[in-house]
């Protein structure tokens, strides 16, 4: 689709806000690219975003920058699609890579303990803002709503999501088929179900993961060792970034020996307290085995992957939800991926609340977190903006120790 200059300078100007304000995780990411793109600037309608995120499950890869790609091609095609992922990784990517020289030379973190106190609530207030307006769109029947329970159950009950997604999928399909008593189908669009494009992408990622295993078994890794790990991990990795900690310990401490696990869970740490994508802990591990061009190159090859899989899928993903079957697969998938995120915000709440906390921050908690629901849902203020008001009343509280 044509592009113009004022639609990849929007797009670069949001995306660089919001890698650089975006704390939180993926969840808070897909709930702040919905307030931009869908509330303030109605780039796209709930239900195309909702597919959207759908479709980013059912690819490897870090979920969140995989949207902000799918929402770049959306909005202004190929040029888009560069743009948007670009600038949402590259903001997160230099501060994290600047935390890792320091880390290096003074052998120690920051500490982040006030300012994640301060996030945490407003960022759970925003995924439940989130959660209130898709679910406008993602649950429009029984049936959605049936498979949205049956999905936070099973998410919360520890089924892996890629499970969840497929189930809800192929039960929507069939209550299709059922309601439709027998209609013929329309068999080669349906032929491109997204299920099977996991495999696939899968199968790929396996290959590229043995090419990896070939360069990478050395004592200090060349420049593309440190390339070809990452884009394996980056090829394979299906969910969160959370999910990256053990690919990290299994394939840099266990079996390439290049990080100790003190080291992993500082890199994950890092990538958890700054901005923009969780993946970014690549950077910081690749500047520590191999410098500042081990940063770039860790980066490159955890990241290259998601503009891969979003550049095969994205062109079709119009002429498949256009099939009558596979928009009843989305709309499963879309009711599925609304309980994805609604495990994420139950399992937030505890801490966020300060549920563990002692004293004033027990109550100050809570409050900031009520205060920015209603103030995000009353305000045309960007969310974005709510979380780094947060984060300077965590930094704020803990040194008065409140938190």
């Amino acid at each position: 689709m044509p592009s113009t200059p004022a639609d990849l300078r929007g797009l670069a100007a949001l995306f660089l806000r919001l890698g650089l304000t975006a704390f939180g995780g993926p969840a808070a990411h897909v709930a702040l690219m919905e307030d931009e793109v869908v509330t303030r600037r109605g780039w796209l309608t709930r239900e195309r975003f909702l597919d959207l995120v759908s479709a980013s499950h059912l690819i490897p890869g870090p979920n969140s920058t995989e949207l902000a790609i799918h929402i770049g091609y959306a909005r202004a095609g190929w040029p888009g699609l560069l743009v948007a992922g670009g600038c949402f990784i590259l903001p997160a990517m230099l501060i994290v890579w600047a935390i890792a020289v320091l880390y290096v030379r003074f052998g120690a973190l920051p500490a982040a303990a006030g300012l994640l106190a301060g996030v945490k609530p407003v960022v759970l207030a925003v995924v439940l803002v989130a959660l209130w307006r898709l679910a406008r769109s993602a649950v429009t029947s029984a049936v959605t709503l049936a498979l949205a329970v049956m999905a936070l159950a099973g998410v919360l009950a520890g089924v892996h999501e890629l499970i969840v997604l497929a189930a809800c999928a192929a039960i929507a399909w069939l209550d299709g088929r059922v309601t439709r008593g027998g209609n013929h189908w329309e068999r080669t669009a349906a032929s491109w179900s997204p299920l099977p494009l996991a495999s696939g992408a899968s199968l790929g990622g396996a290959a590229l993961g043995g090419a990896s295993a070939l360069g990478g078994a050395v004592a200090v890794p060349s420049l593309g060792a440190v390339f070809l790990a990452f884009a394996k991990i980056g090829s394979l990795l299906f969910g969160s970034g959370y999910v990256l900690v053990a690919f990290l310990r299994r394939d840099l401490v266990e079996r390439l020996g290049w990080l100790t696990e003190p080291q992993v869970l500082d890199a994950i740490a890092v990538g958890q307290f700054t901005p923009g994508p969780v993946f970014t802990s690549a950077t910081f591990v690749g500047y520590l085995v191999a410098g500042h061009a081990g940063a770039i190159a860790a980066t490159l090859g955890i990241f290259l992957p998601a503009f891969v899989f979003v550049a095969i899928t994205a062109p079709v993903l119009a002429r498949w939800t256009a099939s009558r079957d596979v928009r009843r697969c989305f709309d499963g998938l879309n009711a599925a991926s609304l309980a994805i995120l609604a495990a994420v915000a139950l399992q937030l709440a505890p801490d966020a609340l300060g549920w563990g906390a002692a004293g004033a921050w027990k109550v100050a908690a809570p409050a900031l977190c009520l205060s920015t629901v209603w103030l995000t849902l009353r305000s045309k203020v960007n969310a974005a903006w709510f979380v780094v008001l947060g984060a300077a009343v965590g930094l704020l509280a803990s040194r008065q120790h409140l938190t």
